[in-house]
């Protein structure tokens, strides 16, 4: 656990960014939101980072909030070490029986260390363009190209990816490698020159900061998780407020307010940087 003891305490007097703790104003968006350009039916998010960076956990969280109930749809594993995800997959979320929320998740395989291992640079590159077909399975080895089966040759703006979001547990910024790192910078490159917006959200609060584990409220007045952040926006590039911290939902067997309000701010403002993007198209 990080010593608090050379920075003056454990939290800052005032809160370093502010919040509203009022989830109803962020649900009720998420229910009516539309995207404006008619040749759009779903904002499309990708989220992507290293194994186990809780990338599924976020997409169940986001689907526990908006369900009222907690959910499971994207399957998880916190015990092999390796990319549980490894097709590429579209996860649309129930609004009523028949219809949907306008924004789509799309879940990819973990960057690993090694080379033949995780997903590769260039297929996340084929992902942000659209070539990349839901339900294809990757293959650390070889990237995906045009003729094969998975492989989509005339996406549509729908098929393209409208908001990058990189995923990563606030404890884990300081040990992330060079080799991640670069790969994670690169697909963010790439990302830029296409002119989608990034986002990141920085996960487990709860286990990196004690005093954010005893009041959830407690996470942007944290001395260490600021600091996490600053870390993470040099490694990355990343402007500090385009960074979040959430807390996702996993054993737990009830719905928590305030850790929605935490996913929600985060959500929303990936919906609203991906409708400036259509918007400027």
């Amino acid at each position: 656990m990080f010593d608090f003891t050379a920075m003056g305490g454990a939290l800052f007097s005032q809160p370093w960014r502010n919040l509203s703790w009022n989830k109803q104003e962020d649900l009720d968006f998420m229910r009516t939101y539309q995207p404006q350009n008619q040749e759009v039916n779903h904002l499309r998010i990708l989220l992507h980072g290293p194994v186990g960076a809780g990338k599924s956990s976020f997409i169940n969280s986001v689907d526990s909030i908006l369900q009222g109930r907690i959910m499971g749809r994207a399957l998880t594993d916190a015990i092999s070490g390796t990319s549980f995800t490894r097709k590429y997959k579209t996860y649309k979320i129930h609004k009523g029986p028949d219809d949907f929320y306008s924004f789509v998740f799309n879940d990819i395989m973990g960057f690993e260390k090694d080379t033949n291992t995780g997903v590769l640079v260039e297929d996340v590159k084929l992902a942000l363009r659209g070539h990349v077909e839901d339900g294809y399975q990757f293959c650390p080895s070889q990237k995906l190209t045009e003729g094969d089966e998975g492989y989509r040759s005339s996406p549509t703006l729908d098929d393209k990816v409208h908001v990058l979001v990189c995923v990563l547990p606030v404890g884990s910024v300081s040990l992330l490698s060079k080799e991640v790192v670069k790969k994670m910078r690169e697909v963010r490159l790439a990302a830029t020159n296409m002119g989608i917006p990034q986002l990141a959200i920085l996960t487990k609060v709860d286990e990196a900061c004690p005093e954010t584990n005893k009041n959830i409220k407690n996470v942007y007045k944290s001395r260490y998780l600021k600091e996490q952040v600053d870390k993470f926006s040099s490694l990355l590039g990343l402007p500090q407020d385009c960074i979040f911290l959430v807390k996702n939902y996993g054993t737990d067997a009830i719905m928590i307010d305030d850790k929605d309000a935490l996913i929600l701010n985060a959500l929303g403002q990936m919906i609203h940087f991906g409708e400036d993007f259509l918007n400027d198209l």
